[in-house]
């Protein structure tokens, strides 16, 4: 769990302010999608923008993740 965190630690320090506001981004998206509580005929339009905007910002925050690992992966 530590190793994880570090990992958490240097992406963070890694990054710029762009990368942060898109982790805000996904982070209150996904908030939004699992905390939806609108009527029927309201719910779905916002639950679609709310997925949208999760999985555009979604992808390329993992990317820059899992290329540091694999990065630490190979100095190690």
């Amino acid at each position: 769990m530590k190793k994880f965190l570090d990992y958490a630690d240097q992406y963070i320090q890694e990054s710029d302010w762009k990368m942060i506001a898109a982790l805000k981004l996904c982070l209150l998206s996904l908030g939004i999608c699992l905390g939806l509580s609108l009527p029927g005929e309201k719910k779905k339009p916002v639950f679609a923008i709310a997925a949208a905007v999760f999985i555009v910002t979604y992808i390329p925050l993992m990317a820059k993740f899992v290329t540091l690992l694999c990065r630490d992966a190979r100095e190690s």
